[in-house]
């Protein structure tokens, strides 16, 4: 099943709850929180109380991406605020099997995520442990950036390990996710596409999110 998860990244903040909910009207199965530090990716975001606020206006689940140094410091926070999805980066976890169990403990869907520059096979041994892998299709940081098309084989991989192992993890999508190009990722394997500018960067956020939703919904009746 695809799923379609707008990302408040590139929504209006000041029209936030109204936004949401219109995405929501717009097929939209999970909102994709990205959660930065300054630190780990150069951009100052938003916090748990956003989070909070969110769990307000919508019964979706909420997608926290965490893109912070020490992640295991914030899980229990972001937990308590009303996440339901959380993940965090490879490269930012010294101790990654303890910290996906630790997100876990808080009762949250686990996920992983890797960079573009980083191989899929840094996963290998935690890939029974996750929910889900997040594989960010551009350097993240920063809305509306380009896709980066050398990424697609990482979800291929992805999906070809999942089947070789008998696993059950989904593959998620982030960055540069819009009608050029939200075909070609989901013929790659991608399941869950976080999609922001895409969805309100211009227009109605209700009528891009099921535009998009049906692109992605036609590609995979012709998934490769």
């Amino acid at each position: 099943m695809i799923e379609l998860a707008p990302s408040i990244l590139s929504a209006d903040f000041a029209r936030l709850g109204e936004q949401v909910r219109a995405a929501c009207q717009g097929g939209a199965h999970v909102i994709h929180v990205d959660i930065m530090d300054g630190h780990f990716v150069p951009n100052l975001t938003i916090g748990p109380p956003v989070v909070k606020s969110l769990r307000k206006v919508t019964e979706l689940p909420l997608d926290c991406h965490l893109m912070i140094d020490n992640p295991d410091e914030f899980i229990p926070v972001f937990a308590d605020a009303g996440a339901n999805w959380i993940s965090v980066h490879q490269e930012a976890c010294l101790h990654l099997n303890r910290t996906l169990h630790l997100i876990k403990s808080h009762g949250c869907l686990t996920g992983v995520v890797i960079n573009p520059a980083t191989p899929v096979e840094t996963l290998s041994e935690v890939l029974d442990i996750v929910d889900y892998v997040l594989v960010m299709s551009v350097n993240p940081g920063f809305g509306a950036q380009k896709f980066i098309p050398s990424t697609m084989h990482k979800m291929r991989r992805l999906a070809d390990i999942r089947s070789q192992r008998g696993l059950s993890y989904r593959i998620e999508v982030d960055g540069g996710v819009a009608l050029d190009t939200v075909a070609d990722v989901v013929r790659a394997g991608a399941e869950i596409l976080v999609a922001g500018n895409a969805v309100f960067g211009n227009g109605d956020p209700k009528k891009n999110a099921e535009s998009l939703l049906r692109a992605a919904t036609e590609a995979a009746l012709v998934r490769i």
